[in-house]
């Protein structure tokens, strides 16, 4: 597997604080890779140092082979959670002006606004200035600044903030185009539903460290219980009990349903769960039967409290 982005046991101190201790991170191309961590963590410093914004203390970061250097801005598209774009200044000019510094020709440039313009349904922008746009129609000027110049690694701090469910959905779906096409997507944010639905790989930082790192579906596999949900309705709950009781760790728990049901949380063990499913269907109608895979939700509350 190609790494795009390798990240070398980079430190970063502010004075006596350290904002990252030795982190280091393989980034596969054409995924996207979820960034993850809480406030203060370390993430922000991260992509601070990956966008040349500041250096590092030690460690380094090698892109597409080579060690990141200026001529890099070429191949990196930064969306930060702040946005960057100036106010007074109109659309189109403005966007004009930022895909020459990312090395874009003015003709290849207007040719690419023109089609992202049309795409996201924009046309009529071109001579608005920032302040008299929606922050979610700001946010979309932000994304087309990000992506015009069709670079190898796009970095997406917080990308739905601002937006209403329609157009984090369009979004969303122009980021998974972006990946089908190749791009490689650095992906920061605290939408852990985000997470779950966009990414294939994702890294955890907190208090200044790597906790994990991963495909998101190996980390569930190291975090999975074992647990079951289970919905029924049985004429002999005590009987139900009982059996399961013999086998089974239980608990009562909670799930969304349209039906009136017994709702139990159980643990196999070492039991099967056509074992499970067995003594189930001998004593009632099952109506929920599901597995209880950790959420990325879950993963982040139980990793950085533990």
């Amino acid at each position: 597997m190609k790494h795009i982005l390798e990240v070398n046991k980079i430190v970063k101190n502010y004075g006596n604080y350290t904002a990252l201790n030795a982190v280091s991170l393989a980034i596969p191309e054409g995924s996207i890779y979820g960034l993850l961590g809480p406030n203060g963590a370390g993430k922000t410093s991260l992509i601070r140092i990956i966008n040349q914004i500041t250096v590092p203390d030690g460690g380094e970061i090698i892109l597409d082979g080579e060690k990141l250097n200026p001529k890099h801005v070429q191949n990196i598209g930064y969306m930060p959670e702040e946005r960057g774009l100036y106010k007074s200044m109109k659309v189109g000019e403005q966007c004009l002006y930022l895909a020459q510094l990312k090395g874009m020709s003015k003709p290849d440039a207007k040719k690419q606004l023109d089609y992202w313009f049309d795409k996201l349904e924009i046309q009529g922008w071109w001579n608005k200035k920032i302040q008299e746009l929606s922050k979610g129609m700001a946010q979309k000027v932000q994304f087309v600044v990000t992506v015009l110049h069709k670079p190898k690694l796009l970095i997406f701090d917080e990308p739905f903030s601002g937006f209403d469910p329609v157009n984090a959905n369009l979004i969303k779906d122009e980021i998974l185009a972006l990946k089908k096409s190749g791009t490689t997507i650095l992906f920061s944010t605290h939408r852990m539903e985000s997470v779950e639905e966009l990414c294939d790989d994702i890294a955890l930082i907190h208090k200044s460290n790597k906790l994990i790192e991963g495909k998101l579906v190996d980390v569930k596999k190291q975090f999975r219980s074992n647990n079951y949900e289970v919905g029924i309705i049985s004429n002999n709950i005590e009987g139900l009990m009982y059996d399961l009781s013999q086998k089974f760790k239980i608990s009562q728990t909670n799930f969304k349903s349209l039906n009136d049901e017994l709702k139990l949380e159980i643990n196999l063990g070492s039991s099967s769960p056509n074992e499970l499913l067995n003594i189930l269907i001998q004593r009632g109608q099952v109506t929920h039967f599901m597995e209880k895979i950790p959420s990325v939700n879950d993963i982040f509350i139980k990793s950085v409290t533990a």
